[in-house]
C-alpha cells in the first residue's frame, strides 16, 4: 500500500484520513491532509523544523493529541508543514516536521484549522496490511 491522505466531508468541518504500510506512516499521512485542508502542501518549503513528542493512552488518542500538537505549532508560528517523520513506540509518538511560515500569497490559506476531534476518530489495521487513521478536524 502507497501512502496517501484524503479528504472526507463532515458537515462545516473536515475529514482527514492516513493510510499507510505503519501507524506511523498513516499518521504522517493524516498530518499531511491537515495541511492541505489549509494549503496545497507542495508549495510549502521545508525550511524550519519542529519537534513533537505525545502520549496517549490509546492509538485513536494519540492521533487526536498529534494532529493538535501540528495545529498549535501552525497557529503559535504561524506555519505549514509539508514532511512528516513518525516514529510510534507503544502509545508514545515523536515526530519531526518540516515546514515554513504561511505566505498568504503563496500559500493561499483556505481555513483556519481550530482542532482535532473525537469525531468519526480511527486508527486501525487494514485487510491488507495497511493501516488508516483518521478524524474530523474544527474548522
Amino acid at each position: 500500500m502507497q501512502g496517501h491522505w484524503e479528504h472526507f466531508d463532515h458537515g462545516a468541518d473536515i475529514g482527514v484520513r492516513g493510510f499507510g504500510l505503519t501507524q506511523a506512516a498513516a499518521f504522517e499521512q493524516a498530518a499531511l491532509a491537515l495541511t492541505a485542508a489549509v494549503a496545497d502542501p507542495a508549495t510549502v518549503r521545508g525550511l524550519d523544523r519542529v519537534d513533537f513528542v505525545c502520549e496517549a493512552p490509546d492509538a485513536e488518542l494519540l492521533l487526536v493529541h498529534w494532529l493538535n500538537a501540528v495545529v498549535t505549532q501552525m497557529a503559535l508560528h504561524g506555519m505549514l508543514f509539508s514532511r512528516f517523520q513518525v516514529q510510534i513506540e507503544g502509545h508514545r509518538l515523536n515526530a519531526q516536521a518540516l515546514g515554513e511560515p504561511v505566505s498568504a500569497s503563496r500559500h493561499e490559506p483556505a481555513v483556519e484549522i481550530k482542532g482535532a476531534t473525537v469525531t468519526a476518530l480511527r486508527v486501525a489495521q487494514l485487510g491488507d496490511g495497511g493501516w488508516v487513521a483518521q478524524t474530523v478536524v474544527d474548522v
